[in-house]
């Protein structure tokens, strides 16, 4: 894991506002939301990557690191880290700008992605990404 939290690293994929429906039982955004803010996020970049579809096959550890609340703005961001024959892997970092100007680092993990043809099949990338 990167442990400059001064500023996010990579581009930002996706951006979204933390919602109600969104809330654990102690009220702060559920856990899972921000993982699969993250999925979607860098399914995104992986698609774009690998020219084509792409399923998710692995997740390193994630450590959060400050709670979202409802109403911070969630924004996930990422950069390629390697890419093998069918896989593509992504460090991603989730920040959030809060209502009143604050902005800090939520948690980071580095996603694997494989692509895969029309039958769901691995298949190798379509050029260096």
């Amino acid at each position: 894991m990167n442990s400059d939290t001064t500023k996010p690293h990579g581009h930002l994929l996706l951006r979204t506002l933390a919602m109600p429906g969104d809330t654990n039982p102690n009220g702060d955004i559920f856990g899972g939301w921000i993982l699969s803010q993250m999925d979607i996020a860098g399914g995104i970049l992986a698609k774009e990557l690998a020219k084509g579809r792409v399923v998710t096959i692995g997740i390193n550890a994630m450590k959060f690191m400050h709670p979202v609340h409802v109403g911070d703005t969630v924004g996930c961001y990422g950069k390629l880290l390697h890419t093998g024959t069918t896989s593509i892997t992504l460090h991603l970092q989730v920040w959030v700008k809060t209502s009143q100007g604050e902005h800090y680092q939520v948690t980071e993990a580095d996603f694997t992605y494989v692509a895969i043809d029309a039958d769901g099949k691995k298949r190798p990338l379509a050029s260096n990404p």
